[in-house]
C-alpha cells in the first residue's frame, strides 16, 4: 500500500469506510492512479475518477454522506488538501467577478440546455428543478405542488397581482400561480431551452417569459411580489447587494420578495471544483450570514424556513428517475455522462442529508409588514 492509499484509507475508516471492502458504501478501486487524482485535485480529481470509471460504489449516496458528515472538520483542516486546481479556482473567485452578464449566460448553456427529454424523465410532471416540499406526501409532483402553494401563501398572493418570477425555470410555477391564483407573472430566464417549453407549453395563460439577464429588467416595472426559486446559487457572492437592491427596486412599497436558495452552514466564495466544472460554472452557495447582509439596506427579514432535508428526498426521487428513464436516455446520453449525472445528484443527496447544505425560504418586505407577518409551514 502506497504512502497516498495508506493516508485516505485512514481518513475514510474514520468514516467507517474501506478500501475493497464488501459492504455496500466502500469504496472499490480498480486503478491506484486514484489517490494521485485525488491528493492532487481534490475535489475535481475524486469526481472526474469516478466518470473515468477509476473506481466504484454501490452505495455511493452513502458513501458521501459519510464522508461528508464524518470527515467535515478534518478536510476543512488539511489546507493543502485542496488541491492545485481547487486553490487556482478559489484565487480566481476572489479576484475577479465570475456571474457577470456574459458568464451567467455561459453557465445556463451548459446545464439548464441539457436538454428537455433529461429533465422531463427525471423531474416528473411539475417540472420543477428545486426542492419540493415533503410534508403530509411521499409523492414527487405532489411535494412540487405543496412548494408552489407555500410559497403563494406566504406572498400572500390575490387575484390580479403582477408578480415576477427570476430565473422562472421551466415556466411551472408561474403557470400554477396564474391557473391558481389568479395572478399576472412576469419571468425571466437564460436558458432558451427553458423558454421554449414555457411558452410552449403555457400559451394560453397571463404569463410571459423572458429570455434575459435578470439584471436587465427594466426598473421602471413595479410589481406586488417577487419570487425567486433556485435562483440565489448562480448570482455569486459580489452581486449579492445589487441583487437585493434590484428587486427592491422593483417592488411596490407594500411589497413582498421571496427567496428560494440552497445555502451553506458557513459563508465562502468559491464552491465544489468539480460541481463548478460539470454541472453549475461560477456558482456559489451563500450563507444565511451573507443573505442577511447583503439585504439589510434594502429589506426587512420577515420569515425564514429551513427544509434542508427534503432536499435529499428531492434528489433521491430525482435519482430514481433518472435511472428508470436511462433506456430510453441512453440513445441521446453517452455512459460518461450517465456515471457524472449520477455523481452529481448523489453526491448532493448525501451533502443533505448530512446536514452539510440547507433549503433557506426566506421572505421579505419592501417596508415592513404592517402588524405581525404571519408565515406558513
Amino acid at each position: 500500500m502506497s504512502l497516498l492509499e495508506s493516508k485516505y484509507q485512514d481518513l475514510l475508516s474514520k468514516a467507517d469506510i474501506q478500501i475493497n471492502g464488501d459492504r455496500p458504501w466502500d469504496i472499490k478501486v480498480h486503478d491506484k492512479k486514484l489517490w494521485k487524482r485525488v491528493f492532487l485535485d481534490s475535489h475535481l480529481g475524486l469526481g472526474e475518477s469516478y466518470m473515468e470509471g477509476l473506481y466504484d460504489v454501490e452505495d455511493l449516496e452513502e458513501f458521501f454522506y459519510r464522508i461528508t458528515f464524518n470527515l467535515l472538520l478534518e478536510t476543512k483542516s488539511e489546507k493543502h488538501h485542496k488541491g492545485i486546481y481547487s486553490l487556482v479556482v478559489g484565487l480566481i473567485s476572489r479576484m475577479f467577478n465570475m456571474q457577470t452578464i456574459n458568464k451567467s449566460k455561459g453557465a445556463a448553456v451548459q446545464h439548464y440546455n441539457a436538454g428537455n427529454d433529461l429533465y422531463e424523465k427525471m423531474l416528473g410532471d411539475s417540472m420543477a428543478y428545486t426542492c419540493g416540499y415533503w410534508k403530509d406526501t411521499d409523492s414527487l409532483d405532489q411535494a412540487q405542488i405543496n412548494k408552489f402553494n407555500l410559497i403563494a401563501k406566504k406572498l400572500g398572493f390575490k387575484p390580479g397581482m403582477k408578480v415576477l418570477d427570476i430565473g422562472c425555470g421551466f415556466g411551472s410555477a408561474m403557470a400554477f400561480f396564474a391557473k391558481e391564483y389568479g395572478i399576472e407573472v412576469t419571468g425571466v430566464t437564460l436558458s432558451k431551452e427553458q423558454a421554449k417549453y414555457g411558452n410552449d407549453n403555457y400559451k394560453d395563460l397571463p404569463i410571459e417569459i423572458k429570455l434575459m439577464d435578470y439584471r436587465l429588467i427594466d426598473k421602471k416595472e413595479k410589481f406586488d411580489r417577487i419570487y425567486s426559486i433556485g435562483v440565489f446559487e448562480h448570482v455569486g457572492y459580489k452581486n449579492y447587494n445589487n441583487f437585493m437592491k434590484l428587486c427592491k427596486d422593483l417592488l411596490i412599497d407594500d411589497g413582498l420578495m421571496l427567496l428560494h436558495t440552497i445555502s451553506s452552514n458557513v459563508s465562502i466564495k468559491n464552491t465544489n471544483s468539480w460541481i463548478s466544472k460539470y454541472v453549475y460554472p461560477n456558482a456559489m452557495l451563500s450563507s444565511m450570514t451573507q443573505i442577511a447582509k447583503s439585504s439589510e439596506k434594502s429589506f426587512i427579514l420577515e420569515d425564514v424556513h429551513n427544509f434542508g432535508h427534503y432536499y435529499h428526498t428531492t434528489l433521491m426521487a430525482w435519482h430514481k428517475n433518472f435511472n428508470d428513464n436511462w433506456p430510453q436516455l441512453s440513445q441521446n446520453y453517452d455512459d460518461v455522462f450517465y456515471r457524472m449525472w449520477n455523481y452529481y445528484l448523489l453526491i448532493c443527496a448525501g451533502s443533505f442529508r448530512a446536514r452539510y447544505m440547507q433549503l433557506y425560504q426566506v421572505v421579505f418586505s419592501a417596508n415592513g409588514v404592517k402588524g405581525v407577518y404571519n408565515s406558513y409551514r
